[in-house]
């Protein structure tokens, strides 16, 4: 077994002891540097490369439907996992996962994921990095912060950003992007964002591996419900599903939602919440990289440009809340 398998191991197995405390040299607090390593490439490499996988997916399966697919398979072989050795979850549980699956699954990801038919792989995740951006506008909202200065700076960057990107093409130059697409990838970061904050004072199974398997279970479900209404069924034909869609399928339910998840869970445990929320501009640079080398999307200075002032907009936005992000509707 390659080193790599065997430092991912370790970090499945770290994470699956849920009970573990910091003395426990089990504990994701005494991991190794190469298991933290490992843990952060993938969910650095696995997340950045979803909006691409997602692309190909959409190629020759419906949206609402391969979604619903890639979540209700994912959280039933998490559940399978985490339920062995984690108490039955009760009825408010299942109400939390519900109301957690519609805000980041249903809304943020589905949103996503149908903005992908409009708008290329590298953009849609530029997007999505807004959300730790909507999570300190909505807790300051809600009056759980305030904004300090640097948060203003980074708000008003972000956005700023997103203009650059979207804007007018005699404005920024090169391609246009659509703009329905791009409003729906950026209304599904607020829906996640809200999601986000609602999941931390949500009840929730003492596991939180049992309660991701949960959200995507429930997420899934709706998505699914969301299929059917939609018509995807309908216009799925089996016979045109294409080996590159089903692989990439594959691709984002077993490394998009599984190994990337447990990994960040396990991260969480590891480190700062503010070196695990990292990921939130890594994956954008990621993405936008992906969908130039194996996509041919653009690489235009506009999409240069507003890439640096977005990453740096996300980066001013972690550096000052402790908490960091959630994971993103990758």
């Amino acid at each position: 077994m390659s080193r790599l398998h065997r430092t991912l191991a370790r970090v499945t197995s770290y994470q699956a002891r849920d009970t573990a405390q910091p003395s426990d040299p089990g504990h994701p607090a005494n991991a190794s540097r190469a298991a933290l390593i490992a843990a952060f490439a993938s969910v650095y490499v696995f997340w950045g490369s979803t909006y691409l996988a997602i692309r190909f997916t959409l190629e020759t399966i419906p949206p609402f439907l391969f979604a619903g697919v890639r979540f209700v398979v994912a959280g039933a072989l998490l559940y399978a996992w985490a339920a062995r050795r984690a108490p039955r979850p009760t009825a408010v549980h299942w109400r939390s996962a519900l109301i957690v699956g519609a805000l980041l699954l249903l809304g943020g990801n589905g949103g996503v994921v149908w903005a992908q038919q409009r708008v290329p792989s590298g953009l849609a995740a530029l997007l999505v990095s807004t959300e730790p951006i909507w999570i300190v506008i909505v807790a300051t909202a809600m009056g759980r912060e305030r904004l300090s200065a640097t948060g203003v700076i980074g708000v008003i960057m972000g956005f700023g950003g997103v203009a650059l990107l979207v804007g007018p093409q005699r404005f920024a130059g090169g391609d246009p992007v659509e703009l329905v697409g791009a409003v729906v990838i950026v209304l599904a970061a607020l829906l996640w964002a809200v999601g986000s904050l609602y999941s931390r004072e949500a009840p929730q199974p003492a596991s939180q591996s049992l309660s991701t398997a949960m959200s995507m279970l429930a997420g899934g479900a709706l998505l699914l419900l969301a299929a059917v209404v939609a018509g995807d069924f309908g216009r799925l034909d089996p016979s045109a599903v294409s080996l590159k869609s089903v692989l990439a399928l594959f691709y984002l339910i077993i490394f998009g939602s599984l190994v990337a998840f447990s990994c960040y869970l396990w991260i969480m445990k590891a480190a700062t919440p503010a070196r695990a929320s990292t990921y939130a501009y890594v994956n954008p640079v990621i993405a936008v990289v992906l969908g130039w080398l194996l996509a041919g999307e653009a690489m235009s200075p506009r999409v240069i440009l507003s890439s640096c002032v977005i990453v740096v907009a996300v980066a001013l936005i972690i550096a000052r809340k402790p908490g960091g992000a959630g994971p993103t509707g990758s």
